[in-house]
Protein backbone atom coordinates (compact mmCIF):
# COMPACT_ATOMS: atom_id res chain seq x y z
CA UNK A 1 0.00 0.00 0.00
CA UNK A 2 1.29 3.69 -0.66
CA UNK A 3 1.89 5.29 2.27
CA UNK A 4 1.04 9.05 3.35
CA UNK A 5 3.78 11.61 2.93
CA UNK A 6 3.71 13.82 5.56
CA UNK A 7 7.84 14.25 6.35
CA UNK A 8 8.02 18.04 5.80
CA UNK A 9 12.01 18.70 6.24
CA UNK A 10 14.74 16.48 4.94
CA UNK A 11 18.49 16.68 6.39
CA UNK A 12 21.03 15.82 5.08
CA UNK A 13 24.46 15.25 6.16
CA UNK A 14 26.18 18.93 6.46
CA UNK A 15 28.34 20.54 4.22
CA UNK A 16 31.16 21.36 7.15
CA UNK A 17 29.23 23.95 9.14
CA UNK A 18 26.06 24.27 7.30
CA UNK A 19 23.16 22.16 7.61
CA UNK A 20 21.56 20.54 4.44
CA UNK A 21 17.66 20.87 4.57
CA UNK A 22 15.32 20.27 1.88
CA UNK A 23 11.60 21.02 1.75
CA UNK A 24 8.90 20.64 -1.02
CA UNK A 25 7.77 24.16 -0.69
CA UNK A 26 9.77 25.89 -3.48
CA UNK A 27 6.10 26.82 -5.32
CA UNK A 28 5.57 25.69 -8.85
CA UNK A 29 8.39 24.65 -10.77
CA UNK A 30 9.04 23.17 -13.99
CA UNK A 31 12.05 21.26 -15.09
CA UNK A 32 10.66 22.24 -18.70
CA UNK A 33 10.81 26.15 -18.88
CA UNK A 34 12.89 25.26 -22.73
CA UNK A 35 9.83 24.49 -24.13
CA UNK A 36 8.87 28.60 -24.72
CA UNK A 37 11.08 28.09 -27.52
CA UNK A 38 8.87 25.22 -28.96
CA UNK A 39 5.72 27.16 -27.95
CA UNK A 40 7.34 30.33 -30.13
CA UNK A 41 8.61 27.87 -33.03
CA UNK A 42 4.95 26.48 -33.43
CA UNK A 43 3.77 30.25 -33.66
CA UNK A 44 6.17 31.27 -36.65
CA UNK A 45 5.15 27.62 -38.18
CA UNK A 46 1.59 26.68 -37.52
CA UNK A 47 2.61 23.07 -37.68
CA UNK A 48 0.33 21.79 -34.45
CA UNK A 49 -2.42 24.23 -35.88
CA UNK A 50 -2.21 22.29 -39.56
CA UNK A 51 -2.29 19.01 -38.47
CA UNK A 52 -5.06 19.58 -35.97
CA UNK A 53 -7.43 20.43 -39.12
CA UNK A 54 -6.24 16.58 -40.37
CA UNK A 55 -8.87 15.27 -37.44
CA UNK A 56 -12.31 15.71 -37.01
CA UNK A 57 -13.85 16.85 -33.75
CA UNK A 58 -17.06 15.47 -33.43
CA UNK A 59 -17.61 16.23 -29.72
CA UNK A 60 -19.98 18.70 -28.19
CA UNK A 61 -18.33 21.69 -27.35
CA UNK A 62 -20.60 22.85 -24.78
CA UNK A 63 -19.33 19.55 -23.05
CA UNK A 64 -15.59 19.90 -23.32
CA UNK A 65 -12.79 21.28 -21.39
CA UNK A 66 -10.00 20.28 -23.66
CA UNK A 67 -10.24 21.24 -27.71
CA UNK A 68 -8.33 19.17 -30.02
CA UNK A 69 -5.78 21.20 -30.81
CA UNK A 70 -5.12 21.46 -27.11
CA UNK A 71 -4.84 18.03 -26.73
CA UNK A 72 -2.58 17.60 -29.69
CA UNK A 73 -0.71 20.37 -28.62
CA UNK A 74 0.06 18.16 -25.17
CA UNK A 75 0.94 14.87 -26.60
CA UNK A 76 3.29 16.31 -29.14
CA UNK A 77 4.94 18.93 -26.91
CA UNK A 78 5.31 16.00 -24.41
CA UNK A 79 6.93 13.88 -26.72
CA UNK A 80 9.14 16.69 -27.85
CA UNK A 81 10.40 17.38 -24.45
CA UNK A 82 11.16 13.22 -23.60
CA UNK A 83 7.66 12.11 -22.15
CA UNK A 84 6.96 8.92 -24.37
CA UNK A 85 4.14 7.84 -22.56
CA UNK A 86 0.47 8.28 -22.22
CA UNK A 87 1.01 7.21 -18.23
CA UNK A 88 3.34 10.39 -18.20
CA UNK A 89 0.49 12.87 -18.66
CA UNK A 90 -1.06 12.12 -15.29
CA UNK A 91 1.56 13.57 -13.57
CA UNK A 92 2.20 16.29 -16.39
CA UNK A 93 -1.58 17.72 -16.47
CA UNK A 94 -0.16 19.16 -12.93
CA UNK A 95 2.57 21.42 -14.55
CA UNK A 96 1.91 24.92 -15.48
CA UNK A 97 4.44 25.31 -17.56
CA UNK A 98 2.94 22.79 -20.24
CA UNK A 99 -0.18 24.62 -19.71
CA UNK A 100 1.27 27.35 -20.96
CA UNK A 101 2.88 25.95 -24.17
CA UNK A 102 -1.23 24.45 -24.50
CA UNK A 103 -2.46 27.99 -24.31
CA UNK A 104 -4.15 26.83 -21.55
CA UNK A 105 -6.01 30.13 -20.46
CA UNK A 106 -5.89 29.28 -16.90
CA UNK A 107 -2.44 27.59 -16.78
CA UNK A 108 -3.08 26.78 -12.80
CA UNK A 109 -5.98 24.76 -13.78
CA UNK A 110 -7.87 26.35 -10.40
CA UNK A 111 -11.08 27.13 -12.54
CA UNK A 112 -11.79 23.30 -13.92
CA UNK A 113 -15.57 22.89 -13.46
CA UNK A 114 -15.32 19.74 -11.44
CA UNK A 115 -13.70 19.98 -8.01
CA UNK A 116 -11.66 17.09 -8.15
CA UNK A 117 -10.05 18.01 -11.26
CA UNK A 118 -8.88 21.36 -10.17
CA UNK A 119 -4.99 22.22 -9.86
CA UNK A 120 -4.88 19.94 -13.11
CA UNK A 121 -5.02 22.28 -15.93
CA UNK A 122 -4.21 19.75 -18.91
CA UNK A 123 -5.75 16.14 -19.84
CA UNK A 124 -4.77 12.86 -18.36
CA UNK A 125 -3.79 9.93 -20.19
CA UNK A 126 -7.66 8.58 -20.30
CA UNK A 127 -8.76 11.40 -22.43
CA UNK A 128 -5.75 12.06 -24.20
CA UNK A 129 -5.87 7.84 -25.61
CA UNK A 130 -9.57 9.26 -26.85
CA UNK A 131 -7.11 10.62 -30.37
CA UNK A 132 -5.80 6.84 -30.76
CA UNK A 133 -8.52 4.63 -30.37
CA UNK A 134 -11.49 6.81 -31.80
CA UNK A 135 -12.67 3.76 -34.83
CA UNK A 136 -12.60 4.51 -38.45
CA UNK A 137 -16.41 5.54 -38.81
CA UNK A 138 -16.80 7.57 -35.33
CA UNK A 139 -19.04 10.19 -36.01
CA UNK A 140 -21.39 12.50 -34.10
CA UNK A 141 -23.85 9.65 -32.49
CA UNK A 142 -20.65 8.21 -30.92
CA UNK A 143 -20.65 7.66 -27.16
CA UNK A 144 -16.90 8.25 -25.89
CA UNK A 145 -14.63 8.10 -28.79
CA UNK A 146 -15.11 10.99 -31.35
CA UNK A 147 -12.14 12.53 -32.26
CA UNK A 148 -11.24 11.13 -35.54
CA UNK A 149 -8.19 11.06 -37.93
CA UNK A 150 -7.96 11.26 -42.11
CA UNK A 151 -5.21 9.65 -43.36
CA UNK A 152 -5.18 11.44 -46.38
CA UNK A 153 -5.49 14.89 -44.40
CA UNK A 154 -2.24 13.59 -42.75
CA UNK A 155 -0.35 12.46 -45.84
CA UNK A 156 -1.09 16.39 -47.40
CA UNK A 157 0.42 17.75 -44.24
CA UNK A 158 3.64 16.60 -44.45
CA UNK A 159 4.08 17.75 -47.94
CA UNK A 160 2.58 21.10 -47.16
CA UNK A 161 5.05 21.69 -44.38
CA UNK A 162 7.60 20.83 -46.44
CA UNK A 163 6.86 23.01 -48.88
CA UNK A 164 6.04 25.89 -46.44
CA UNK A 165 10.01 25.72 -45.34
CA UNK A 166 11.07 27.06 -48.59
CA UNK A 167 10.75 30.33 -49.05
CA UNK A 168 12.83 30.20 -52.28
CA UNK A 169 11.92 27.13 -54.63
CA UNK A 170 14.98 24.70 -54.95
CA UNK A 171 16.36 24.24 -58.14
CA UNK A 172 17.13 19.82 -57.19
CA UNK A 173 15.87 17.75 -54.37
CA UNK A 174 16.54 14.30 -53.04
CA UNK A 175 13.87 12.27 -51.89
CA UNK A 176 15.20 9.24 -49.85
CA UNK A 177 13.45 6.04 -49.26
CA UNK A 178 14.35 3.66 -46.51
CA UNK A 179 12.27 1.37 -44.53
CA UNK A 180 13.41 -0.30 -41.15
CA UNK A 181 12.20 -2.48 -38.08
CA UNK A 182 9.96 -1.45 -35.44
CA UNK A 183 9.83 -4.29 -32.89
CA UNK A 184 6.83 -5.10 -31.02
CA UNK A 185 6.73 -7.54 -28.52
CA UNK A 186 3.00 -7.82 -27.60
CA UNK A 187 0.31 -8.83 -29.83
CA UNK A 188 -0.64 -6.03 -32.02
CA UNK A 189 -2.48 -6.46 -34.95
CA UNK A 190 0.08 -6.59 -38.38
CA UNK A 191 2.18 -8.44 -35.78
CA UNK A 192 4.85 -10.24 -38.17
CA UNK A 193 8.73 -11.93 -37.45
CA UNK A 194 11.10 -10.95 -39.93
CA UNK A 195 13.50 -13.07 -41.35
CA UNK A 196 16.18 -10.22 -41.58
CA UNK A 197 16.07 -8.25 -38.23
CA UNK A 198 15.20 -11.83 -36.49
CA UNK A 199 12.19 -10.25 -34.47
CA UNK A 200 8.51 -9.44 -34.68
CA UNK A 201 8.31 -5.94 -36.03
CA UNK A 202 6.42 -3.82 -38.31
CA UNK A 203 8.46 -2.41 -40.77
CA UNK A 204 7.27 1.30 -41.61
CA UNK A 205 8.48 3.25 -44.90
CA UNK A 206 10.11 6.86 -44.68
CA UNK A 207 10.08 9.01 -46.71
CA UNK A 208 12.86 12.21 -46.44
CA UNK A 209 14.51 15.23 -48.25
CA UNK A 210 17.48 15.75 -46.37
CA UNK A 211 16.22 16.90 -42.44
CA UNK A 212 12.49 17.35 -43.81
CA UNK A 213 10.17 14.00 -43.24
CA UNK A 214 7.20 13.55 -45.95
CA UNK A 215 5.94 10.25 -45.65
CA UNK A 216 6.11 7.92 -42.14
CA UNK A 217 3.65 4.39 -43.41
CA UNK A 218 3.34 1.99 -40.26
CA UNK A 219 3.06 -1.31 -42.53
CA UNK A 220 2.98 -5.29 -41.37
CA UNK A 221 6.89 -6.77 -42.02
CA UNK A 222 5.18 -9.47 -44.28
CA UNK A 223 5.89 -7.14 -47.47
CA UNK A 224 8.73 -6.70 -49.57
CA UNK A 225 10.59 -3.22 -48.29
CA UNK A 226 9.36 -1.32 -51.20
CA UNK A 227 5.65 -2.22 -51.31
CA UNK A 228 3.94 0.96 -51.50
CA UNK A 229 6.72 3.43 -52.60
CA UNK A 230 4.96 4.40 -55.88
CA UNK A 231 1.87 5.51 -54.59
CA UNK A 232 3.76 7.36 -51.87
CA UNK A 233 5.82 8.68 -54.68
CA UNK A 234 2.91 9.67 -57.00
CA UNK A 235 0.99 11.99 -53.93
CA UNK A 236 4.60 13.50 -53.17
CA UNK A 237 6.02 13.90 -56.23
CA UNK A 238 2.43 15.52 -57.59
CA UNK A 239 2.23 17.84 -54.60
CA UNK A 240 5.62 19.22 -54.93
CA UNK A 241 5.40 20.20 -58.82
CA UNK A 242 2.77 21.77 -58.38
CA UNK A 243 3.70 24.42 -56.92
CA UNK A 244 7.34 23.70 -57.80
CA UNK A 245 7.04 22.72 -61.68
CA UNK A 246 10.42 22.96 -62.67
CA UNK A 247 12.37 21.46 -59.75
CA UNK A 248 14.49 18.11 -60.98
CA UNK A 249 13.81 15.52 -58.51
CA UNK A 250 16.02 12.57 -57.78
CA UNK A 251 14.91 9.61 -55.47
CA UNK A 252 17.76 7.46 -53.95
CA UNK A 253 17.56 4.21 -52.00
CA UNK A 254 19.53 1.16 -50.92
CA UNK A 255 19.17 -2.22 -52.82
CA UNK A 256 15.57 -3.24 -51.69
CA UNK A 257 14.12 -0.86 -53.77
CA UNK A 258 15.90 -1.55 -56.77
CA UNK A 259 12.63 -3.00 -57.91
CA UNK A 260 11.47 -2.26 -62.00
CA UNK A 261 8.38 -0.62 -61.05
CA UNK A 262 9.84 1.60 -59.25
CA UNK A 263 12.41 2.92 -62.71
CA UNK A 264 10.17 2.34 -64.70
CA UNK A 265 7.14 4.98 -62.72
CA UNK A 266 10.27 7.16 -62.61
CA UNK A 267 11.55 7.06 -66.26
CA UNK A 268 7.56 7.65 -67.27
CA UNK A 269 7.82 10.70 -65.05
CA UNK A 270 10.52 12.63 -65.61
CA UNK A 271 12.04 11.38 -62.07
CA UNK A 272 15.77 10.38 -61.60
CA UNK A 273 16.90 7.58 -59.70
CA UNK A 274 20.03 6.09 -57.59
CA UNK A 275 19.51 2.98 -56.21
CA UNK A 276 21.58 0.23 -54.99
CA UNK A 277 21.90 -3.30 -56.66
CA UNK A 278 22.53 -6.24 -55.36
CA UNK A 279 25.34 -7.83 -56.43
CA UNK A 280 25.26 -11.27 -58.53
CA UNK A 281 27.99 -13.16 -60.62
CA UNK A 282 27.04 -10.97 -64.07
CA UNK A 283 27.66 -7.88 -61.80
CA UNK A 284 30.64 -9.23 -60.52
CA UNK A 285 32.49 -10.19 -63.80
CA UNK A 286 31.79 -6.81 -65.15
CA UNK A 287 34.48 -5.61 -62.38
CA UNK A 288 36.91 -8.71 -62.30
CA UNK A 289 39.63 -6.44 -63.29
CA UNK A 290 38.78 -3.29 -61.39
CA UNK A 291 38.94 -5.57 -58.47
CA UNK A 292 42.48 -6.90 -59.65
CA UNK A 293 43.43 -2.97 -59.83
CA UNK A 294 41.97 -2.51 -56.30
CA UNK A 295 43.81 -5.36 -54.73
CA UNK A 296 47.00 -4.60 -56.47
CA UNK A 297 46.73 -1.01 -54.99
CA UNK A 298 45.77 -2.16 -51.96
CA UNK A 299 48.74 -4.70 -51.01
CA UNK A 300 50.99 -1.45 -52.10
CA UNK A 301 49.49 1.28 -49.95
CA UNK A 302 48.26 -0.87 -47.32
CA UNK A 303 44.87 1.47 -47.72
CA UNK A 304 41.62 0.95 -48.38
CA UNK A 305 41.45 1.33 -52.15
CA UNK A 306 39.04 2.26 -54.45
CA UNK A 307 38.54 1.53 -58.58
CA UNK A 308 35.46 2.49 -60.43
CA UNK A 309 33.42 1.22 -64.03
CA UNK A 310 30.85 2.55 -65.59
CA UNK A 311 28.83 0.44 -67.46
CA UNK A 312 25.50 -0.42 -69.00
CA UNK A 313 23.57 -4.01 -67.76
CA UNK A 314 20.16 -5.03 -68.01
CA UNK A 315 18.56 -8.27 -66.21
CA UNK A 316 17.70 -11.32 -67.56
CA UNK A 317 14.02 -11.02 -67.49
CA UNK A 318 12.88 -8.73 -64.61
CA UNK A 319 14.13 -5.48 -66.12
CA UNK A 320 12.25 -3.52 -69.16
CA UNK A 321 15.42 -1.90 -70.56
CA UNK A 322 19.33 -1.36 -70.66
CA UNK A 323 19.76 0.64 -67.67
CA UNK A 324 23.43 2.59 -66.51
CA UNK A 325 25.10 0.52 -63.65
CA UNK A 326 28.22 2.01 -61.57
CA UNK A 327 30.47 -0.63 -59.84
CA UNK A 328 32.52 0.03 -57.41
CA UNK A 329 35.07 -2.11 -57.10
CA UNK A 330 37.22 -2.12 -53.49
CA UNK A 331 39.69 -3.97 -51.60
CA UNK A 332 40.24 -3.41 -47.96
CA UNK A 333 42.10 -5.36 -45.20
CA UNK A 334 39.17 -8.49 -45.26
CA UNK A 335 38.97 -8.45 -48.75
CA UNK A 336 36.55 -7.70 -51.97
CA UNK A 337 33.78 -5.44 -51.06
CA UNK A 338 32.55 -4.44 -54.15
CA UNK A 339 29.19 -2.79 -54.39
CA UNK A 340 27.16 -1.69 -57.29
CA UNK A 341 24.52 1.64 -57.91
CA UNK A 342 21.77 1.71 -60.81
CA UNK A 343 20.78 5.01 -62.24
CA UNK A 344 19.11 7.45 -64.79
CA UNK A 345 21.68 10.25 -63.85
CA UNK A 346 23.93 10.88 -67.33
CA UNK A 347 27.97 9.70 -66.96
CA UNK A 348 28.40 13.18 -68.53
CA UNK A 349 27.07 15.22 -65.20
CA UNK A 350 28.08 12.84 -62.71
CA UNK A 351 30.87 10.52 -63.24
CA UNK A 352 31.50 7.15 -61.87
CA UNK A 353 33.39 7.98 -58.77
CA UNK A 354 30.74 11.40 -58.20
CA UNK A 355 28.43 9.20 -58.60
CA UNK A 356 28.82 6.76 -56.03
CA UNK A 357 30.40 8.61 -53.24
CA UNK A 358 28.87 11.94 -53.15
CA UNK A 359 25.06 10.63 -54.36
CA UNK A 360 24.61 7.22 -53.19
CA UNK A 361 26.17 7.52 -49.86
CA UNK A 362 24.82 10.62 -49.33
CA UNK A 363 21.78 8.25 -48.28
CA UNK A 364 23.42 7.02 -45.24
CA UNK A 365 22.44 10.85 -43.44
CA UNK A 366 18.87 9.39 -43.36
CA UNK A 367 19.44 6.53 -41.32
CA UNK A 368 20.66 9.48 -38.62
CA UNK A 369 16.65 11.46 -39.42
CA UNK A 370 15.22 7.82 -38.57
CA UNK A 371 17.34 7.06 -35.94
CA UNK A 372 16.61 10.42 -34.23
CA UNK A 373 13.06 9.98 -34.50
CA UNK A 374 13.17 6.30 -32.92
CA UNK A 375 15.67 6.70 -30.67
CA UNK A 376 14.63 10.62 -28.96
CA UNK A 377 10.96 10.97 -29.98
CA UNK A 378 9.80 7.85 -29.81
CA UNK A 379 8.24 6.89 -32.77
CA UNK A 380 8.77 3.49 -31.75
CA UNK A 381 6.33 3.41 -28.84
CA UNK A 382 4.08 1.10 -31.02
CA UNK A 383 2.10 -0.53 -28.30
CA UNK A 384 -1.36 -0.01 -28.77
CA UNK A 385 -3.58 -3.11 -30.01
CA UNK A 386 -4.74 -2.13 -33.63
CA UNK A 387 -2.22 -0.57 -36.39
CA UNK A 388 -4.68 2.64 -36.58
CA UNK A 389 -3.32 3.68 -33.07
CA UNK A 390 -0.11 2.77 -33.33
CA UNK A 391 -0.08 4.71 -37.15
CA UNK A 392 -1.17 7.67 -35.30
CA UNK A 393 1.64 7.19 -32.87
CA UNK A 394 3.97 7.33 -35.58
CA UNK A 395 2.32 10.51 -36.98
CA UNK A 396 2.57 11.97 -33.43
CA UNK A 397 6.44 11.12 -33.61
CA UNK A 398 6.69 12.42 -36.11
CA UNK A 399 4.95 15.81 -35.93
CA UNK A 400 7.44 16.52 -33.34
CA UNK A 401 10.39 15.64 -35.16
CA UNK A 402 8.93 18.22 -37.63
CA UNK A 403 8.41 20.64 -34.68
CA UNK A 404 12.06 20.22 -33.83
CA UNK A 405 13.40 20.55 -37.36
CA UNK A 406 11.54 23.97 -37.59
CA UNK A 407 13.63 25.18 -34.42
CA UNK A 408 16.30 23.73 -35.90
CA UNK A 409 16.18 25.65 -39.07
CA UNK A 410 14.53 29.12 -37.56
CA UNK A 411 16.43 29.39 -34.52
CA UNK A 412 19.52 27.45 -34.16
CA UNK A 413 21.13 28.57 -37.57
CA UNK A 414 24.61 30.32 -36.60
CA UNK A 415 24.63 28.44 -33.33
CA UNK A 416 26.58 25.99 -31.60
CA UNK A 417 23.54 23.64 -32.14
CA UNK A 418 23.31 24.46 -35.74
CA UNK A 419 23.16 20.53 -36.27
CA UNK A 420 22.31 19.15 -33.10
CA UNK A 421 20.61 15.99 -32.54
CA UNK A 422 17.14 16.46 -30.90
CA UNK A 423 18.26 15.17 -27.78
CA UNK A 424 21.01 17.50 -27.66
CA UNK A 425 18.55 20.24 -28.08
CA UNK A 426 16.19 18.28 -25.17
CA UNK A 427 19.14 18.72 -22.51
CA UNK A 428 20.90 22.23 -23.50
CA UNK A 429 17.60 24.05 -24.50
CA UNK A 430 14.23 22.34 -22.91
CA UNK A 431 15.21 21.04 -19.38
CA UNK A 432 15.90 23.92 -17.62
CA UNK A 433 14.36 24.41 -14.62
CA UNK A 434 12.02 27.33 -13.33
CA UNK A 435 9.39 29.33 -10.79
CA UNK A 436 6.58 29.54 -12.54
CA UNK A 437 3.94 32.45 -10.77
CA UNK A 438 0.34 33.31 -12.51
CA UNK A 439 -0.61 36.73 -11.74
CA UNK A 440 -3.84 38.22 -12.83
CA UNK A 441 -2.01 40.16 -15.81
CA UNK A 442 1.15 38.00 -16.64
CA UNK A 443 2.76 34.79 -15.92
CA UNK A 444 6.51 34.95 -14.18
CA UNK A 445 9.01 32.21 -15.56
CA UNK A 446 11.68 32.58 -13.59
CA UNK A 447 14.61 30.90 -15.22
CA UNK A 448 17.71 29.34 -13.04
CA UNK A 449 20.50 31.96 -12.65
CA UNK A 450 22.19 28.88 -13.08
CA UNK A 451 22.14 27.84 -16.52
CA UNK A 452 24.98 27.26 -18.10
CA UNK A 453 23.56 27.31 -21.14
CA UNK A 454 21.91 30.94 -20.68
CA UNK A 455 23.98 32.67 -23.38
CA UNK A 456 22.68 29.73 -26.23
CA UNK A 457 19.12 30.29 -24.98
CA UNK A 458 18.92 33.88 -25.67
CA UNK A 459 20.49 33.70 -29.06
CA UNK A 460 18.03 31.37 -29.71
CA UNK A 461 15.37 33.55 -28.63
CA UNK A 462 16.44 36.38 -30.43
CA UNK A 463 16.70 34.37 -33.33
CA UNK A 464 13.01 33.10 -33.09
CA UNK A 465 11.61 36.92 -32.55
CA UNK A 466 13.53 38.34 -35.61
CA UNK A 467 11.21 36.32 -37.72
CA UNK A 468 7.92 36.50 -39.34
CA UNK A 469 5.58 34.15 -39.57
CA UNK A 470 6.15 31.28 -42.43
CA UNK A 471 2.86 32.29 -45.10
CA UNK A 472 0.69 28.96 -45.45
CA UNK A 473 0.37 29.27 -49.04
CA UNK A 474 -0.41 25.45 -49.32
Amino acid sequence: MATECNQKTFAFHPLGRRAVVARFDGGRITSDAGGLLLRETERLTGIVRQFAHCFSDYRDPDLIEHTLEELLRQRIYGLALGYEDLNDHDDLRHDPMLAVLVEKADPTGNTRLRQQDRGKALAGKSTLNRLELTPVRANHKSRYKKIAVHRTSVDAFFTNIFLQSFRVPPRRIVLDLDATDDPIHGHQLGRFFHGYYKNYCYLPLYIFCGEHLLCARLRPSDIDASAGCVKELERIVSAIRSKWPTVHIVIRGDSGFCREHIMHWCEGHDVDFVLGLAKNERLGSEIESELLQAKEQFKRSGQAARVFKDFSYQTRTSWSRSRRVVGKAEHLAKGANPRFVVTSLSAKDHPARVLYEVEYCGRGDMENRIKEQQLFLFADRTSAATMRANQLRLWLSSVGYTLLVALRRLGLKRTELDHAQCDTIRLRLFKIGARVQVTVRKIWISLTESCPYRCLFEQVYNHLRDQQPIPLRC
